[in-house]
C-alpha cells in the first residue's frame, strides 16, 4: 500500500514516522518547503497538556495521548538517529491573575489527580522559594505541572524525518503540488476513488493521501472542489539573552501566564512568545511591533530581570486556524475516501503531533 503525505511541518513528519512502523506500507512525504521551515520553525514547542481544562472527550483524549506518547517518542527517536532533542522536562508554571476564580483551578486538581497527574497550587511563598526570578508582589498564585512539557519544534521535526527517513520513507523537497481533479462520474454522490495528484514532478499516484499542509491545505482542497477554510493567525516571539538562567539554574520550567510563554533554552537563553496577530485585508498580516512590545512587557512583569535580556533576535510564523469549525480537522476529506486531513491545528501542532499521526495511521491500517 502506498501513502503520499503532503506537507513536513511536526505533523506530516510525524505520520511519516508512524506510519513507517507498519509492515507494508510505503510512505512518501512531499513539501515545497524543506522541513519544519513554516508554522512549525516558528512554534515555541509547549506542551500544556495536564494544565488545560479539557477534562473528557476527544480534545483530552488527544492531548493525553500526546503528552504520554512524547515520553517514548524523544528517547525513541534519538537512539534511532543519534541527534539530540532538546526536551524540557521540568514542567509548566502558570501564573494566575487575581481575577481567575480559583474554584475552577481547584476542581481541575482534583480531577487531575483522579485521573493519575499532579497539579499543584502555590502560594507567593511556594513561587519565590523555587523560582526567585519571579516577581510575586505582582504574581502571587501560581499552577505547576510537572507532567507538561517543552520541546525544540524544528529538532524534534528534523529527528522525525531522519527516524523515518531509516525506516523506508522517501522524503521529496522542493515539490509543489499543483492539485488534482476528482475522478466521480458527473452528478455522483459516491466517494472519489482518486489515485494521483499533480506535481512540478510529475504525477504521484497513491492508495491514500494525508493533507498535512497547514496553510497550503486550503487551495488543494479547493482544487479538489471541498474547500478546507484556513485562515493565517501571525505569531510573533523573541529570542532573548542573559549572562546567566534566571532563578535556580536545577529547576527551569516554562513559566507562562497572560498568554505569554518564557521557555527557557539553556545557558541564559530565552525565548518569550507569541503575540496573536490576525489578518484585517484578507490573509495580509504585517507583523505589529507594538503587539510585540506588548509580549515583551508581559514577560518582563513576571520577570523583572528579562529588562537586562539582549534581543538576540525575533522572528514570526502563520498558524493555521480553521473557519467556523474547531481546531484541529482530522478525517477524510468529503467526497472522497482514501483522502485525509491532518490540518489545521492552530496553536497546537507540535501538542497534537503525535495522537494526530496515531489518528491518521489507525485510519489507514484499518482499511488494509
Amino acid at each position: 500500500m502506498n501513502v503520499v503525505v503532503i506537507g513536513c511541518g511536526v505533523v506530516g513528519a510525524a505520520i511519516a514516522y508512524e506510519l513507517s512502523q507498519v509492515k507494508g506500507i510505503s510512505v512518501t512525504v512531499v513539501d515545497k518547503h524543506q522541513p519544519a521551515t513554516a508554522s512549525t520553525g516558528a512554534a515555541l514547542g509547549v506542551l500544556m497538556g495536564i494544565i488545560s481544562h479539557k477534562i473528557k472527550g476527544n480534545a483530552w483524549r488527544m492531548r493525553l495521548h500526546s503528552i504520554q506518547r512524547y515520553e517514548t517518542w524523544i528517547p525513541e527517536l534519538e537512539a534511532l538517529t543519534g541527534r539530540s532533542i532538546p526536551y524540557n522536562r521540568q514542567g509548566i508554571l502558570m501564573l494566575l491573575s487575581e481575577v481567575e476564580e480559583m474554584s475552577k483551578w481547584e476542581k481541575l486538581v482534583d480531577t487531575r489527580r483522579s485521573q493519575g497527574f499532579p497539579l499543584e497550587i502555590w502560594n507567593a511563598e511556594q513561587i519565590k522559594n523555587v523560582c526567585p526570578q519571579i516577581d510575586t508582589e505582582k504574581n502571587r498564585t501560581a499552577i505547576y505541572s510537572p507532567s507538561d512539557r517543552q520541546v525544540n519544534p524544528t529538532a524534534l521535526t528534523l529527528a522525525l524525518v531522519e527516524a523515518a527517513q531509516h525506516r523506508g520513507v522517501t522524503f521529496k523537497f522542493g515539490v509543489n503540488v499543483l492539485g488534482a481533479e476528482p475522478q466521480n462520474s458527473a452528478g455522483s454522490s459516491a466517494p472519489s476513488t482518486q489515485h494521483c495528484m499533480e506535481t512540478t514532478e510529475g504525477t504521484i499516484s497513491a492508495d491514500w493521501f494525508v493533507i498535512a499542509s497547514a496553510l497550503g491545505s486550503s487551495l488543494l482542497t479547493a482544487q479538489l472542489k471541498q474547500m478546507i477554510d484556513i485562515r493565517p493567525v501571525l505569531g510573533q516571539a523573541l529570542h532573548m539573552r542573559l549572562e546567566r538562567s534566571l532563578g535556580n539554574l536545577n529547576f527551569q520550567p516554562v513559566i507562562t501566564g497572560d498568554d505569554v510563554h518564557i521557555v527557557p533554552t539553556g545557558n541564559g537563553d530565552y525565548w518569550v512568545g507569541a503575540t496573536v496577530e490576525f489578518p484585517s485585508n484578507e490573509n495580509d498580516i504585517p507583523p505589529n511591533q507594538e503587539l510585540l512590545e506588548s509580549v515583551r512587557k508581559r514577560a518582563l512583569a513576571f520577570c523583572p530581570d528579562l529588562a537586562k535580556a539582549k534581543i538576540i533576535r525575533t522572528w514570526t510564523g502563520l498558524r493555521p486556524r480553521p473557519e467556523g469549525r474547531p481546531a484541529p480537522i482530522i478525517g477524510k476529506l468529503p467526497g472522497f475516501s482514501n483522502i485525509l486531513l491532518a490540518t489545521g491545528h492552530y496553536r497546537n501542532g507540535v501538542l497534537l503531533a503525535p495522537a494526530t499521526a496515531d489518528t491518521i495511521r489507525e485510519m489507514i491500517i484499518s482499511n488494509i
